[in-house]
């Protein structure tokens, strides 16, 4: 196996590549929808963070990362992110590709002072995973889907069901300090978006109300955490929150079917959703009506090493 820089010259066979792999997870996942083309390569082949490997002169791997950032998920580490299209490896020797190629491309990162390490994988990609678990990554994201389908749901009378107008956004603030409240909890542990800042954000929001109480919202955005959910046919939850006195009645259910209705009366075919692993909510909920196919995973190492590592230079 040969170890080389990212290129442009590399881009045709790693573009290849990584469209080879999707197709992969699409045979695991078929919810997921059919894609023409990826996002373009050339940014990592400018930013140097990225490396190749070969054999026998064909391209057998690659792994690049986006340019890195101060204060990765809201700590004092600067991070950097390979999303599921920046990397890819062939079938065969798939876990010992990707444990070479992040050897060689972590020693560039953390030459950068980059801290935080995350990777988005394919949830199925067995290889892949045990690959990058073995050389300290956890679990933090899940992306899931599902076509644009009710899910099966009891009644649940009582209620109303509604698209909330953009000038009555504020309506649902208070659910969504207990939505950032829940989100600094054990096991958590996150800062989530501030309100003032969510309230001028323009996604569109369903509610379900109780009399004229607010029970439960959800957020909807066209674009979310990789390039599946920016396909014009899909729509993303990209928030969610429910009283816990109205939970296990159903309701979220039918919450859920009433925006599934809407857009899907609108020609929208998928919808996704993303969370934390370590949610104990979210992952008990979104995991019976979604079939997960992202495993973002993340490490942080030792920032006491990065001088050293940076005056080493690479060993590849």
């Amino acid at each position: 196996m040969e170890l080389l820089d990212f290129t442009k010259e590399h881009i045709p066979q790693a573009s290849a590549l990584a469209m080879e792999n999707y197709e992969e997870q699409r045979q695991a996942v078929p919810a997921l929808p059919p894609v023409k083309r990826l996002p373009d390569l050339a940014d990592f082949a400018r930013n140097g963070l990225g490396c190749s490997a070969f054999d026998n002169g064909k391209m057998i791997g690659f792994l690049c990362c986006l340019d890195p950032w101060e204060n990765a998920f809201t700590t004092k580490a600067r991070g950097t992110f390979s999303p599921i299209y920046a990397h890819g490896a062939v079938s065969l020797g798939r876990r010992r590709i990707y444990q070479r190629l992040y050897q060689a491309a972590a020693q560039k990162w953390a030459a950068a002072g980059i801290a935080s390490h995350s990777i988005g994988l394919y949830a199925h990609d067995r290889a892949a995973i045990e690959a990058f678990f073995q050389y300290g990554f956890g679990l933090r994201c899940i992306d899931a889907i599902r076509p644009m389908e009710p899910v099966t749901a009891s009644a649940c009378g009582g209620f109303s069901f509604f698209e909330v107008e953009p000038d009555r956004r504020r309506l649902l603030e208070p659910l969504h300090r207990q939505l950032t409240a829940h989100f600094a909890k054990s096991p958590l542990f996150m800062k989530h978006t501030e309100p003032d800042r969510w309230i001028e954000q323009e996604t569109r929001l369903f509610a379900a109300a109780d009399g004229k109480k607010l029970a439960a919202y959800v957020e909807i955005a066209d674009a979310a955490e990789n390039f599946v959910t920016e396909e014009p046919q899909v729509q993303n939850i990209c928030g969610a929150f429910c009283l816990p006195e109205y939970r296990g009645k159903g309701l979220y259910q039918n919450l859920l079917n009433h925006l599934i209705g809407v857009l899907k009366a609108e020609g929208y075919t998928h919808l996704g959703v993303d969370y934390e692993s370590f949610n104990p909510t979210a992952w008990g909920f979104w995991q019976k009506y979604f079939v997960s196919y992202t495993n973002g995973v993340v490490r942080r190492i030792d920032e006491n090493v990065l001088e050293a590592v940076k005056s080493a230079g690479q060993f590849f």
